[in-house]
């Protein structure tokens, strides 16, 4: 099979990239249109993260849990060896994510997650009212999350998983082997796979030929560029500056975080230009926001009033409206609308006020002295450890894999 580029002529697409915030990231990057490279990363559509896939059959689909989870725990804790009594595909899998790539520059990497720790609550509303709401107008790319029952778990537990994902791997020198966020990243690496092989497994009625291979690479390096290239966008929108080493940091750190999660790194986009191309790309394979893309935005927008972080429901529906009105300044009106999500009344006041703040918090915390940068990465980093404290205790526990 072969995917081709079957949208670039819909409605949707050309409105988002000649009017929508396509056309401002294309603006932004300098990046000119082509479909010249398509083909190199066309086959990524079918590809998927081999060495996960066979350390799951042989672990999860072979063994009690318990035995399954602690062999996993073990050397998420502690480097595996050749040596070790452990199936030969987990020895492959630790082996790959304990060897630091060449190209890897911790100090570039640090810059960005430094970056991504000042940006505090702005970075979690962004990833939540743009990032996240946003890409469920990729109607392919969120098939996964129907065909394993999201819905049925509900937003709360997604948005925590989300939260606590990236509050870890976004952290100063927070991705060393063994670390936190190193098992973080096999627990979410293996959630992937198991869930990959379970689609296929227990899906007949799977669409190969236009979803491509549940979780395939091309559709996470979208994800991740989700997490770097449209999480400063978004950023940008709400009146955060972003120096040319942050930028380039931000990149690399989820370059490298791509590749311990198992995408091969030489796809994976290292700047602006090269980001753009990858959505652009990318998008191009995509439907429009379906059923299910409206089932999903719903799903989000009511976590705002099922989560039992505020105490009074008075309380969720001001805060349910905050998001919506975010989404209304983020998202293009068109997507907006696909997804149908409510416009709020006031909607034009709440993005304000944060954007007028950003710009009277950036020249009291002046961005070129180290001190004061200093302090605004550890304010910032306070802000999202308590949201996800937050989070994590007003959220059921449940298993990981």
């Amino acid at each position: 099979m072969q995917i081709l580029p079957k949208f670039k002529d819909s409605k949707h697409f050309k409105t988002f990239w000649a009017k929508g915030n396509g056309k401002q990231l294309l603006d932004w990057s300098g990046w000119k249109p082509t479909f010249e490279n398509f083909e190199k990363f066309a086959h990524l559509y079918y590809q998927v993260d081999e060495l996960g896939d066979n350390a799951v059959s042989d672990t999860y689909l072979k063994l009690p849990y318990n035995e399954a989870s602690a062999l996993v725990q073990q050397f998420s804790k502690n480097k595996i060896s050749d040596n070790d009594d452990a199936p030969e595909s987990l020895k492959k899998l630790f082996i790959q994510m304990q060897e630091t790539p060449a190209w890897f520059n911790e100090d570039l990497a640090n810059i960005g997650a430094r970056f991504c720790m000042r940006s505090g609550t702005n970075a979690l509303i962004i990833l939540r009212d743009f990032t996240l709401m946003g890409g469920y107008d990729f109607a392919y790319l969120n098939k996964p999350l129907i065909f394993t029952g999201a819905l049925k778990k509900g937003a709360v537990k997604r948005l925590k998983d989300t939260l606590e994902f990236w509050v870890n791997v976004t952290r100063e020198n927070a991705l060393k082997t063994n670390s936190e966020a190193y098992q973080l990243m096999v627990r979410t690496r293996l959630m992937h796979s198991y869930a990959r092989v379970k689609i296929k497994e227990k899906t007949e009625n799977w669409d190969y030929k236009n979803w491509g291979e549940p979780i395939n690479s091309w559709d996470m390096i979208a994800t991740y560029t989700g997490f770097s290239l449209v999480f400063m966008q978004g950023l940008k929108k709400l009146g955060v500056k972003i120096s040319e080493q942050e930028e380039l940091g931000v990149f690399h750190l989820w370059k490298y975080i791509g590749y311990l999660l198992g995408i091969p790194p030489e796809f994976l986009p290292e700047n602006k230009q090269q980001a753009v191309e990858h959505l652009y790309l990318w998008s191009s394979t995509q439907n429009k926001g379906d059923e299910d893309s409206i089932h999903l935005a719903k799903a989000l927008l009511d976590e705002n009033l099922e989560n039992t972080i505020y105490k009074y429901p008075f309380q969720r529906r001001l805060l349910l409206n905050l998001h919506q009105s975010m989404n209304w300044f983020l998202i293009d009106k068109e997507i907006n609308e696909r997804l149908s999500i409510p416009k709020v009344s006031v909607s034009a006041i709440f993005p304000k006020i944060v954007v007028q703040s950003n710009k009277i918090s950036q020249k009291i915390f002046d961005l070129n002295n180290p001190e004061k940068y200093q302090k605004l990465v550890e304010l910032g980093n306070k802000q999202q450890m308590q949201v996800l404290r937050d989070y994590i205790k007003h959220t059921p526990k449940d298993f990981h894999y």
